[in-house]
């Protein structure tokens, strides 16, 4: 029996000893002997770039995209300033009977975005529009004042040459039929400037 005692008080002693040297591990880590944890840091398109080591150029999503996988980013903010400044630059345009300009876009609204899939850009937009416009006709003998919007309908990206316009006038008063067939005749020729500009804006879109 003495020799039982003897041999396994060893083994005890040993398990309270490696219990002992644990313990005093994490306190170690706890008052701070141990490496500090790394601080997180913003990325920048250069140091991810020369992270990146292989001399390929930068991938098209945001830094933290790396492998340009699906992103999408929204352009409405650009896309809606741009648009109402390209089309108000429209120039005032003379007719056989008449003449009008436009004076500024009072309807604006669409989505335009930038999607990212697999390193390739694309961008694409719907939008609806409403111009407002004014004019002067000879009708009876008499220049008449006209006012009203032309009305966009919702296009997308690409498809500018289907665009179509709506003449919607403020009041029609004194304007038979055969005057109105012919001041929205006249209107529909705003219809070539207008496709031009949006023909800048989609170009300007795509280098986004």
């Amino acid at each position: 029996m003495e020799e039982t005692a003897t041999a396994t008080a060893p083994a005890v002693g040993e398990k309270a000893a490696a219990a002992a040297a644990s313990y005093r591990y994490w306190v170690r880590e706890a008052t701070g002997d141990a490496a500090p944890l790394p601080v997180p840091r913003k990325l920048d398109p250069a140091s991810a770039a020369a992270a990146n080591g292989n001399g390929n150029p930068p991938p098209l999503g945001s830094v933290w995209n790396q492998a340009g996988t699906w992103e999408e980013k929204n352009l409405n903010s650009w896309a809606n300033s741009r648009i109402k400044e390209l089309l108000g630059s429209l120039d005032s345009l003379e007719f056989p009977t008449g003449k009008a300009s436009l004076d500024g876009v009072s309807k604006c609204t669409g989505d335009a975005f930038l999607v990212t899939v697999r390193n390739k850009k694309r961008v694409g937009y719907t939008y609806e529009l409403s111009l407002r416009f004014k004019g002067e006709w000879l009708i009876k003998e008499e220049n008449m004042k006209v006012k009203g919007h032309l009305d966009i309908p919702e296009f997308s990206f690409g498809e500018l040459e289907d665009l179509e316009v709506e003449v919607r006038f403020s009041d029609d008063k004194g304007l038979t039929s055969d005057n109105k067939r012919q001041i929205c005749k006249d209107l529909k020729s705003f219809l070539s400037p207008i496709r031009e500009k949006l023909r800048a804006f989609e170009e300007e879109l795509k280098d986004r």
